[in-house]
Formats: C-alpha cells, structure tokens, sequence
C-alpha cells in the first residue's frame, strides 16, 4: 500500500511530536510521518524513527532545506517555535519560508499551527494593554496571525487554532507555588475567566484528524481545546488528581507581568486578552466540535491522571 507523505516540523517538539506519533500509531492508516529536525542524531529524532517514521534534517532558517524536506510530501504540517528565540520577525521569516518551501514542492494540504492577531481587538493605540518590541500586543499571538495571510496566499492550508497546554503546567513553570506547609497556590490572572486547553498529544491527533477529512478543509480556521475551565476549576482538579490543597489564587495582568521571567510581559498580555475576549476565544475553540475530531480526547481529570505526577511541586 503506498502512502502518502505528511512532513511534520516542529517534529521534537510538543505539538509534531504529538502528529508524528498518531501518524506511526496508526499502522493501518492512509499517511506515513516524516519528522522533520535541525538534529537527526538527537535522542528524540532517534527515539521517532524508532517508532517508524523516516526522519529527515531541515532548518526553518533555510528555505531550500525545508523544501527537499517537503519534496513528495502530500501534507505538510508547519509549526514555529517562539519560545525558542522570542523574536516575532524571525517568526514571521521562518513562517513565510515554510510556506514557500511547500509551494515550491507541490504540497496538496498544509496545516499551518497558528494563533489569534491580537492587534486587530487591541490595536497597538489601545492603552488598556502595554504594547511590546513597538508593535505587538501579544508577540507569540501577533506573530503567527499575521502569518496567516502568507500562507492564504502560496498554499493550499487549514488554519489549525491551537490552545493552552496543560502541560505548561510541567515545562512552563506556570504549575501550583507553595505557600506553606502541604498548601499551594495556582496563580493566574484570568479571574473567573474559562481558560482553553488542551492536551498536546489531542494536539497531534486533531491535525492527524484534519488531514484524513483531506483538501475539503483547506481555508478552513478549525479551533481545538479538550476543556474551558475557571482558575477555582483548574485548582480544584489538581488538588484531587495531586492530593495536596492546591487554591487558585487571581492575580491582575499587570502583576504578571511583573513577575519577572523570560516572557512574562508576554504571557501577561496573552491572559489578558483571553480573559478580556473570554466569550469570543472560547467560541472559537468549540470543545464539542473538537471531540468529533478526536473521539479521544483527554479532559483535564484524566490529563491529571495520566500525567499529573509529573507536575513539579515542592515537598
């Protein structure tokens, strides 16, 4: 049986990862992943051929690398990676290579993993948020939106809106703060807000989804989160899942902001814009309508208990 192609970037990272292993999981599916990385001989390019896929090396700095990578790939999955190197012009760069380089080799279906422009509900005049770098309100959001048109424009792709991880709350350092003896806090500026998210293996298997519905879906914008939960929702779930008293604690965007680490203006800005456009970011990501892509997909309880170990809280 010969099958077609799907050429993942970000292939090492959370949401590929999570594409390329749906991919090879399904042994009897139309498609066969190839993993696309800077690093072939790292230990997670190794552990994914392992799994079967072939895995190839590509740079998204390098628009003639990416498409040898894409050559006789039916599907390409493309994905940037902000957190890498906080420049949303490079991201921007990176995103228009990608969609040039699958034009280049003859992509039939692109999925292009990207986010809301901010700027268009808070333009960069709006003093209600700080603006940053001089024109963006949320970096990692604006960056990706505007790329949009790009992609619009030199390929056949489906706009695949993604959500928070719940696995931030492992990597991202987002997780419960102790506050005192078996007591933590769960501190987030989304007041009683719902916040989308999502696990990031229900990631890879809605783009897998996407994929097999085929070019009907091109042009299409297809939002996805696995549950909206309060801060108090989120907080309760892990105290059950963790056994620890674990409380949410509302803080305001600015306060964030404040806090100090690599990106938290960033990450300030972004809650900001999901608390104040609460109604409109949650419609956009219809639990229901996902879960008819991934029949599935994990909620929060079962992320919690599947993973939740993992989460690192003070003794």
């Amino acid at each position: 049986m010969n099958k077609k192609v799907i050429a993942v970037t970000g292939a090492t990272g959370a949401q590929g990862g999570g594409l390329v292993r749906s991919i090879v999981e399904d042994r009897s599916g139309a498609f066969t992943a190839r993993a696309i990385t800077r690093k072939p001989n790292s230990d997670k390019a190794r552990e994914l051929a392992r799994l079967g896929a072939e895995v190839i090396a590509a740079d998204l700095d390098d628009e003639s690398s990416l498409a040898r990578a894409f050559s006789g790939a039916y599907g390409a999955f493309c994905v940037t990676n902000f957190w890498e190197h906080f420049s949303p012009e490079k991201e921007l760069a990176q995103a228009k290579n990608l969609a040039l380089a699958a034009r280049q080799a003859g992509v039939k279906h692109v999925i292009w993993s990207t986010l809301e422009d901010t700027r268009e509900k808070v333009p960069l005049s709006d003093a209600r948020m700080p603006t940053l770098m001089q024109k963006y309100k949320v970096p990692h959001f604006d960056a990706k939106g505007e790329a949009d048109a790009i992609f619009a424009e030199l390929v056949p792709t489906t706009f695949v809106l993604t959500a928070f991880y719940w696995e931030n709350f492992i990597y991202f350092g987002l997780g419960p703060r102790r506050v005192g003896d078996g007591l933590y806090d769960l501190v987030l500026p989304m007041g009683d807000a719902k916040l989308p998210a999502i696990a990031v293996e229900d990631i890879g298997h809605a783009a897998h989804a996407v994929f097999k519905s085929g070019t009907a879906e091109v042009g299409k914008r297809i939002g996805i989160s696995g549950e909206q939960l309060t801060g108090t929702e989120l907080a309760a779930a892990m105290s059950r899942a963790l056994r620890r008293e674990i409380r949410y604690r509302a803080v305001t965007a600015e306060a964030f902001r404040g806090f100090g680490f690599p990106g938290a203006e960033d990450i300030g800005n972004m809650f900001q814009y999901k608390h104040d456009f609460a109604a409109e970011y949650c419609a956009a990501r219809d639990v229901a309508a996902t879960r008819k892509l991934v029949p599935g997909m994990l909620t929060f309880a079962a992320w919690l208990e599947r993973y939740g170990a993992r989460i690192p809280l003070e003794a």
